[in-house]
């Protein structure tokens, strides 16, 4: 699987690319190397041919036929290896001298040359060999074949063109591994920065990407990178300081406000006034229930959580809530399932374990019509303790299941309804301080509405130890390689 990973990768890709044109470079120039030498001894054994024609010629008019057929048999005899062909013969192809028997059956050029095979055909008594001659006619009706063995030649070309296949091979196989090597690199050096990148992703924003020192292109990739996370980082815990020290410096004025206008309440008679002021105070009581939730966030989000961890039995502690909130789901007629596997035992803090499923179901009866359903199951999958509601209510867009964890951030269909958009943030903070994930998929395919389901996958007891062990070791490597104060991010939803 990697390896096909790494072959779609456009490092590879690129390699892959430089090796058919570094290939094709290399087969044109062993292509015209090879033509230049082929063609060099081709046109040098013509050249031969023509050589020994001419001097036959020339002893033909000086000697005659017999002078012809004289100089034929003395070259014939000189000659015992036959690397020059001869045969003279008459009109009717009745030979007069030479060291073949019968004309070839090869075919023959417009200029006269022929390429055939020297073997017991043409009356050759030695092994077949290859050869190439040029036919012409003698005045008087003679005709004369003049060649030259080319079998070494032709072995020679033979050779010529397995070294340039071996070579190509060899080329494409070097050229392949190269880049497959320059690709793995690369890769390497790519996935560093993903891996980082996803981890950064996750909430741990004090990492870095790492560099070599090298200052090359992709180590001032990562110091750009890294400059950027540190100004995000910085804009983060700006925005979140001001927030927290608006709901901190706040809430304690808003208390006495709050106070004040439920004196006032008591004390007036006027059941217009006692109306207005009873609003008032509702209005007060909700501001100081969105401050608090910041405050808590902060602290949970900064700190983590400070109480020990304890055995919960999820099951119980998810029935408890179930009973606190069905009596709601009645008032609005809904139906109220419960799915409890006995026996799962997480390790937690009870009380924020309780404000996280209490949120959830709350949120799943106040978005759900009358006559909807809700559904709340707790079971086991794998080494995974999974706490889960279900409902039938509006859901939430795909495009904006990853923001529903920001502070304040409101589906859009759900503006009309009461609610500060903190309940899912409070939700996110303590499912990260219990090392778990929320994953959020649509209860129903196709439908309208599609109703929301909310699964929250934390570590069941037999697994939780060693979870939480690597979890600490791995805080403290971020601690000595980075700023280990820094905020961490809220846990981001899984699809």
């Amino acid at each position: 699987m990697k390896l096909l990973s790494q072959l779609r990768t456009s490092s590879f890709q690129l390699a892959l690319l430089y090796m058919v044109v570094f290939a094709t470079s290399v087969f044109l120039l062993l292509a015209f190397i090879y033509w230049r030498t082929a063609g060099f001894m081709t046109a040098q054994t013509d050249e031969t041919i023509e050589a020994e024609i001419a001097g036959l010629a020339e002893q033909y008019r000086g000697r005659g036929v017999n002078g012809l057929i004289t100089i034929i048999r003395e070259r014939v005899a000189r000659d015992p290896n036959a690397k020059t062909i001869y045969l003279l013969t008459t009109e009717d192809f009745l030979k007069l001298a030479g060291n073949i028997e019968t004309w070839p059956e090869g075919g023959r050029s417009e200029s006269g040359w022929v390429n055939f095979t020297l073997s017991s055909a043409v009356g050759w008594a030695g092994p077949e060999r290859l050869a190439r001659a040029r036919i012409f006619e003698v005045q008087g009706g003679l005709r004369l074949l003049v060649g030259r063995d080319v079998d070494e030649l032709t072995s020679l070309k033979r050779v010529i063109e397995t070294a340039i296949n071996w070579g190509m091979g060899i080329t494409l196989a070097l050229a392949l591994l190269g880049g497959f090597l320059m690709s793995r690199s690369t890769t390497r050096r790519i996935e560093i920065i993903n891996n980082t990148s996803r981890r950064i992703m996750n909430g741990h924003l004090s990492l870095r990407i790492p560099t070599r020192g090298t200052e090359d292109d992709f180590d001032q990739l990562a110091e750009n990178l890294n400059q950027m996370l540190d100004r995000i980082v910085y804009l983060m815990e700006g925005i979140r300081h001001v927030s927290d020290s608006i709901a901190h410096d706040l809430r304690t004025p808003l208390t006495r406000l709050r106070n004040q206008l439920e004196n006032t309440l008591m004390s007036v008679d006027n059941d217009e006034a006692r109306e207005q002021a009873g609003r008032a105070v509702a209005e007060a009581d909700q501001l100081l229930a969105t401050f608090n939730a910041l405050l808590r966030i902060a602290r949970l989000e900064t700190k983590g959580n400070s109480s020990d961890m304890k055995r919960v039995a999820l099951d119980e502690l998810v029935s408890d809530a179930c009973e606190l909130y069905e009596a709601l789901s009645e008032d609005k007629d809904q139906t109220f399932e419960q799915s409890l596997e006995a026996g799962v035992v997480i390790e937690g803090d009870r009380d924020l374990l309780f404000q996280m499923i209490s949120n959830l179901i709350d949120n799943a009866i106040k978005y759900t019509p009358e006559h909807g359903t809700i559904g709340v199951a707790v079971r086991k999958e794998g080494d995974d303790a999974v706490f889960e509601v279900r409902d039938s209510g509006i859901g939430i867009p795909d495009d904006e299941k990853d923001q529903v964890f920001q502070r304040f951030y409101r589906v859009g269909k759900s503006r009309s309804l009461p609610g500060n958009g903190l309940g899912l943030s409070l939700v996110s903070a303590v499912a990260e301080i219990h090392k778990g994930r929320i994953i959020l998929s649509d209860t129903y395919e196709g439908e309208q509405p599609p109703g929301l389901t909310v699964a929250v996958c934390m570590p069941a007891l037999t697994r939780v130890r060693k979870r939480i062990r690597a979890a600490q070791a791995e805080q403290a490597h971020e601690s000595a390689s980075g700023d280990a104060s820094a905020p961490q991010k809220p846990v981001v939803p899984e699809s």
